[in-house]
């Protein structure tokens, strides 16, 4: 099969890689997860505090509050993919945890909203963090036993998440929302001090330019296609402001793929994107987008009571804590079982059962969920699975059809992927529920239909992600590379 890299197809020289768990492993994981548990603060502690945020710069624009951080780092990631695999994944990896660690201080000290999504864009470097740490471990693990850690690597970090909502309910109800940021700039600093003494640097370099341009370019795109749909519900989807920026989008985005993406050394190589690889990233996309979507979601309904009469809402004792702490148990455990699963069946298996299983969710919450706390914390708890699940095996896929010196920069289309998906079905929530608010007591509050009408174009989002999967499994059982036991390390 062409499209399979060596790496998938052939036996992986053992010298100088782990091939099991030891004390030297073990500290790197520690370490890594430390990395990951930065990242998960930023990404995820904002949803937390939303209503907070909705009121501290008087926005009802919560997706950029929230989603900025992921937007940026779909910015970011290709650039840093590239530059890590010429100068050193470890080398990167502590640039872009200093650049989060000043993202996180801007926030706090952000005294408006621009200045706010400023500080979240510069640490939007911090989601690139995650797949950095991927590549490292697949310069130190021979490529079975790199499947198993990189489950606990991004996916065990979340089992910090289950008393993290407890602990910043207490702290920010004492010292207010700017807390989050304290604590998201300070892993930051820890893990980049922590990386640069302990991680061993990059063996496998390659040899290149960095294409500035391209990823100016590209990611300049993105945003602007992105910032349409957000600029779109309250100016209008035919305004001059949206339709410029949509234009202007759509402009760069041609002029990459046109131009740049062909140049000889481009941020990301389109050409190497295998028709397998590619379906895989469509699955990535879709699903994560669904669950992020659904996260920014719960942070709305555990502020509104079941009493108010709105129908919907979860509010009541325990409710942040079970809706965001408990679940992360199961981001932990789905990572880690779709990671030991992929040893022996590969990772397109276990990417269909996370996107199964979240499809169940979204049905069970768009059913039975309103206004029924244990009905939802268990719904989340599936979506929990669902993103440790796909968020694992969309890396070890990735990772499994392509070349050790190009582990960089395809782990980081993965977290572009993953970002588009988490940008691109927030900020539709968003325009869902903006469009179909109402007036109760002289206050905007959001609506049952706004609310249901969400989860079910979440649940929507899993049910059409199940084409591309069933087309990835048929490719993959054609080509005969599973990654199961063919793929020795």
């Amino acid at each position: 099969m062409q499209e399979m890299s060596s790496r998938a197809t052939t036996e992986e020289p053992s010298t100088g890689l782990q091939t099991g768990w030891n004390g030297r492993v073990i500290g790197y994981v520690a370490i890594l997860m430390l990395v990951n548990v930065m990242v998960d603060t930023v990404v995820t502690a904002p949803s937390f505090i939303i209503a907070q945020l909705k009121d501290a710069f008087q926005t009802t624009h919560f997706a950029w509050l929230d989603m900025s951080a992921m937007l940026a780092g779909a910015m970011w990631s290709p650039l840093l993919g590239k530059a890590a695999d010429i100068h050193g994944k470890r080398r990167i990896l502590v640039f872009t945890l200093l650049v989060a660690a000043l993202g996180g201080i801007v926030c706090l000290i952000a005294p408006n909203l621009a200045v706010f999504v400023l500080g979240r864009a510069l640490q939007g470097a911090a989601v690139a963090s995650l797949f950095l740490t991927v590549a490292l471990i697949r310069d130190v693990c021979a490529s079975r036993f790199a499947m198993v850690v990189t489950g606990v690597v991004t996916s065990g970090s979340a089992a910090f998440g289950i008393v993290t909502p407890f602990v910043l309910q207490i702290a920010t109800a004492a010292f207010g929302w700017r807390f989050v940021f304290v604590v998201a700039a300070g892993f930051a600093a820890v893990g980049a001090l922590c990386v640069r003494l302990a991680i061993p640097n990059s063996a496998v370099r390659t040899p290149g330019r960095l294409d500035v341009a391209g990823a100016l370019v590209l990611g300049g795109g993105l945003a602007g296609v992105l910032m349409y749909i957000s600029l779109g519900q309250d100016l209008g989807w035919l305004g001059i402001l949206p339709l410029a920026v949509l234009a202007a989008g759509v402009v760069a985005l041609l002029v990459w793929f046109l131009v740049l993406s062909r140049a000889p050394e481009p941020v990301i190589d389109i050409r190497a994107i295998t028709p397998t690889l590619g379906l895989g990233f469509l699955v990535v996309t879709m699903g994560t987008g669904a669950y992020r979507s659904m996260l920014s979601l719960f942070g709305l309904l555990v502020d509104v009571a079941p009493e108010d009469g709105l129908g919907y809402g979860i509010a009541g004792p325990a409710a942040l804590g079970l809706m965001f702490g408990v679940p992360s148990f199961g981001i932990t455990l789905g990572g880690i079982l779709a990671g030991a699963v992929a040893t022996r069946v590969g990772p397109a298996w276990p990417l269909a059962a996370g996107l199964v299983t979240g499809t169940t969710a979204a049905l069970v919450m768009f059913v039975a969920g309103s206004g029924n706390l244990a009905i939802a914390a268990v719904c989340s708890f599936m979506l929990s699975l669902t993103a440790g699940s796909m968020v694992t095996s969309g890396f070890n896929l990735a990772s499994l059809l392509t070349s050790p010196e190009k582990q960089g920069t395809i782990s980081s289309v993965v977290m572009v992927m993953i970002a588009i998906g988490s940008v691109m079905m927030s900020f539709i929530g968003t325009a869902i529920l903006n469009s179909t608010d109402m007036v109760v007591g002289g206050e905007t509050v959001n609506s049952s239909l706004g609310v249901h009408t969400y989860i079910a174009v979440g649940g929507c989002a899993f049910v059409l992600a199940a084409i591309p999967m069933t087309l990835l499994i048929r490719r993959m059982r054609r080509s005969g590379v599973t990654g199961g036991p063919a793929v020795r390390g």
